[in-house]
């Protein structure tokens, strides 16, 4: 039996959202082991100047502990 745990992570990206949640799981591969999903809770763009500026993503990312 597996006991599983879920994090937060809050990442962004000027070119888009796929990339912002690339960053968000290599930041997460950096310092935790067993991933097992990812989950998008939510996606926003800041602006600057009436155009898109930054892509934001806050996904919940889970793993097994050991």
């Amino acid at each position: 039996m597996a006991v599983a745990r879920v994090t937060t992570v809050t990442a962004s990206s000027p070119k888009g959202f796929q990339e912002a949640i690339g960053e968000a799981l290599n930041r997460a591969n950096k310092t935790l082991r067993g991933l097992t999903d990812l989950e998008v809770i939510s996606q926003k763009a800041t602006l600057k100047d009436g155009k898109i500026d930054e892509y934001w993503v806050t996904v919940e990312i889970t793993f097994i502990l050991e």
